[in-house]
């Protein structure tokens, strides 16, 4: 069984510690995880249901804050935490064949005119300003309070891949202002 990428992070946020699924949602959201994995409280649920089910969790203690409904805390098993190392082990080795929406886009840019495309680029460029900063500044504060480098890998590696894609548009914004980019629209 292949984890999902949701499957991983709660697998890997349960070999830091035990928790229930709502802390480790917080926690995902709050270290911008979120930026690697789609995260939905729903989801999320049900992804930990199935690593129960699947026996790499197992359900540890259930308390009550309140009203609230009960939380159950889970643990990782030691089955959890092979599933998870042969998983990394498997996204490190060998890329994964992804079909990013973007790229379709930018395949088929040619079928708007050349100036409604540069405008457009240019969005999506200031866009990825906004997320550099982002990202830039949650790295900056994680490294000012101490974490470990080991732990930013991750995130330094998409602000490099958001700083070479912006780099990589603007220049070929740049290239079609300047007509040294053969457009040839099919939509007039």
């Amino acid at each position: 069984m292949a984890l999902t990428p949701l499957a991983l992070s709660a697998l890997t946020l349960l070999a830091e510690r035990p928790m229930h699924p709502y802390e480790m949602y917080q926690l995902l959201l709050e270290r911008r995880e979120d930026r690697f994995v789609k995260v939905r409280p729903g989801s999320l649920y049900h992804s930990v249901e199935r690593l129960h089910t699947d026996q790499l969790v197992e359900a540890i203690g259930t308390d009550r804050d309140g009203n609230r409904p009960e939380r159950t805390t889970y643990a990782i098993t030691a089955a959890g935490r092979s599933a998870v190392m042969r998983r990394v082990r498997e996204l490190l080795q060998q890329p994964v064949r992804e079909y990013p929406q973007f790229a379709l886009a930018l395949s088929e840019a040619h079928n708007i005119p050349a100036d409604q495309a540069v405008a457009d680029l240019g969005q999506y460029v200031a866009a990825l300003d906004d997320d550099v900063a982002q990202i830039d500044t949650a790295l900056q504060a994680a490294r000012r309070s101490g974490k470990e480098e080991t732990y930013l890998v991750g995130a330094d590696y998409l602000l490099a891949m958001t700083i070479a894609q912006r780099d990589w548009l603007t220049n070929l914004i740049t290239r079609i202002q300047n007509k040294d980019f053969a457009w040839q629209p099919h939509a007039q």
